[in-house]
């Protein structure tokens, strides 16, 4: 077992997914030098990348353990903090990202967040919330009010300093980052036009009906988001290669 109680083996697998979920972000354009992303290990403690550039944590690099009620531990980003409120008041979240995305805030300076135009925007109906200051997090009760403001939507979009979204997996996380930025684009186009050309917003009964996760939705999207990252080939290999494994097919290979 690890300092912390986990088996190795699921801590390790853990580490690996949030660090192709980082690097997937960051490959999206979704993150740049600033921006963290974690996953919930139980119901007391969460696992956070590791404090750097998300486009350059290594194969191999380990985030850190985080309690959900408590200090942050030392090297952790203070608005980690923002990470701890939502698993502390929400259950129902299994993985939280905290981006820059560029368009989201954009529009986020006009005090507006991406209306439901098309289907991303959808999925976070009836209307991202905005928190309206530009300071960064680096308090608890900062933290609780944002998060107090966010409620049980998706994601909450905070006045020139990006966005935090939660789910319940870490590839819905990291789905519905794209899925917020991409409203915002289509939101930031219409408006150039919308003096002489109205939008026209999806009603509330149109996105209940539209944000829907079958057809493989989110699991579609992160396969797009998440291709050629180096772990992900790694995880192929070594199922292919234990699917091969006393296989009497001498044509069985590996990638």
């Amino acid at each position: 077992m690890t300092p912390h109680g986990f088996d190795p083996a699921y801590l390790a697998e853990r580490n690996r997914a949030v660090r192709v979920a980082a690097r997937t972000l960051a490959r999206a354009g979704l993150v740049h030098a600033y921006g963290h992303c974690s996953v919930r290990l139980d119901a007391d403690r969460f696992l956070v990348c590791a404090a750097r550039p998300m486009g350059l944590i290594g194969v191999g690099e380990a985030g850190t353990v985080v309690p959900v009620d408590g200090a942050l531990p030392e090297g952790v980003l203070g608005e980690v903090r923002l990470h701890q409120t939502i698993y502390r008041r929400r259950p129902e979240i299994g993985a939280v990202a905290r981006t820059m995305p560029p368009k989201t805030l954009s529009l986020s300076t006009l005090r507006r967040t991406p209306r439901a135009l098309h289907g991303p925007g959808t999925y976070f109906a009836p209307g991202v919330p905005l928190w309206d200051d530009p300071q960064l997090i680096r308090a608890d009760a900062q933290a609780d009010a944002v998060i107090a403001t966010m409620g049980s939507n998706a994601a909450v979009v905070m006045r020139g300093n990006g966005a935090v979204v939660a789910a319940d997996t870490l590839e819905a996380t990291v789905a519905l980052t794209w899925y917020l930025e991409d409203a915002a684009r289509v939101d930031l186009d219409v408006l150039a036009l919308e003096a002489t050309h109205p939008a026209a917003v999806l009603a509330l009964d149109e996105c209940l009906a539209r944000a829907t996760r079958s057809g493989r939705i989110i699991e579609r999207m992160w396969e797009y988001l998440s291709a050629g990252d180096p772990e992900l080939h790694d995880v192929a290999v070594s199922h292919a290669a234990r699917s091969c494994a006393g296989s009497p097919d001498s044509t069985c290979t590996t990638l």
